[in-house]
């Protein structure tokens, strides 16, 4: 019998440890993938730590998958899938097909979402099994380091951004944050044709995001408030908060258009501090957006390549798990850690 190597912990926050596991036949409705590159996500650490309902240990994370399909389980070859296909994996690893929301079309919001990590192993691997409605077809042009974190970060923001009221050709669209989620939330949003404005902490940035195609900057920690910045540029028809700081997206409200839209998409516990009367007389809206489907991610890693858009990436081997775990904890990464298996 084969076998293939995972990156466990067997605690809740504990070290991850190497281990060889048998390989598994897909049953149906399933394929197994031979993983090439698998991101690390932030979120991963709720995996890691337990901090999820149902987590059982040992623990394998990784939701930003990218391999190539190695069997196929009773059902998928109708489905147009073959051998050797390049697929990622995302947030999205499948849905109920039954619940209301998946009966309404909206499968990323199922009740009974399948996430890597979380429902079944995930991508820290070199194997996995996930169900077939989870997979995005990569495209030709887009190498597996980075089609591993389009299928999260890169989807959260393209998807995020395209489901606004804004339109290209004049609308200002703003991205709170140039970090992981960011520095792909300001390309997509100058390839989308919006007058886009990078936000961030420290004039040191600006050049950065202008790289990345930001027609203006506002640094955060120049004196003057983000929101007058803001609207001395016009007003924005849409704030993509990608930083995970409640008070930092607090801080756009006022800088919004009429009928302009908060778009959450950084994950943090604390609560935003923002009026009813903020919101009322302007008609502002705040929302939160979850990630995307599987046709979702494709759609992010075409429009990617398509317009060169590539995440920032740090790959390191399989092997280094623990140590580029930890570099991401930290904030050091710039700006996704990218496991690979060859």
């Amino acid at each position: 019998m084969s076998t293939y190597r995972v990156a466990q912990v067997t605690e809740p926050g504990g070290s991850f440890e190497l281990v060889e596991r048998e390989v598994r036949q897909p049953g149906p409705g399933h394929v197994r993938i031979a993983v090439e590159a698998c991101g690390i996500c932030h979120s991963d650490a709720m995996f890691v730590q337990g901090g999820l309902p149902g987590i059982s240990f040992p623990e394998v994370a990784g939701h930003e998958i990218a391999g190539r399909i190695a069997e196929l389980g009773e059902g998928t070859a109708e489905r147009d899938w073959k051998v050797g296909d390049r697929v990622a994996v995302g947030w999205f690893g499948g849905s109920c097909g039954w619940c209301k929301p998946c009966r309404e079309g909206d499968f990323i919001t199922c009740v009974r979402l399948q996430v890597p990590g979380w429902a079944y192993d995930g991508g820290f691997a070199e194997q996995v099994i996930v169900p077939v409605d989870a997979l995005a077809r990569i495209p030709e042009g887009l190498d597996a380091v980075d089609a591993g974190p389009m299928a999260c970060a890169g989807v959260t923001t393209f998807n995020a951004l395209r489901r606004t009221d804004a339109r290209p050709g004049g609308d200002l669209v703003a991205v709170l944050g140039v970090g992981g989620l960011g520095h792909l939330g300001v390309q997509y949003a100058a390839a989308m044709g919006f007058e886009t404005v990078a936000i961030a902490r420290g004039a040191e940035k600006e050049d950065f995001a202008r790289e990345l195609g930001a027609n203006h900057y506002i640094d955060s920690t120049a004196g003057t408030p983000v929101a007058d910045a803001l609207q001395a540029l016009g007003g924005a028809k849409v704030v993509l908060a990608t930083a995970g700081n409640s008070d930092a997206m607090s801080a756009t409200v006022d800088g919004l258009a009429p009928r302009g839209q908060l778009v959450v998409i950084g994950a943090t516990t604390e609560p935003l501090d923002i009026s009813p009367v903020q919101l009322l007389m302007a008609g502002r809206e705040v929302k939160g957006h979850p990630s995307g489907t599987s046709q979702d991610v494709q759609d992010t890693m075409e429009f990617s390549a398509l317009h060169g858009i590539r995440p920032m990436s740090e790959p390191v081997p399989l092997d280094d798990v623990d140590s580029a775990f930890q570099k991401m904890l930290a904030g050091k990464a710039r700006f996704r850690m990218v496991l690979t298996t060859g």
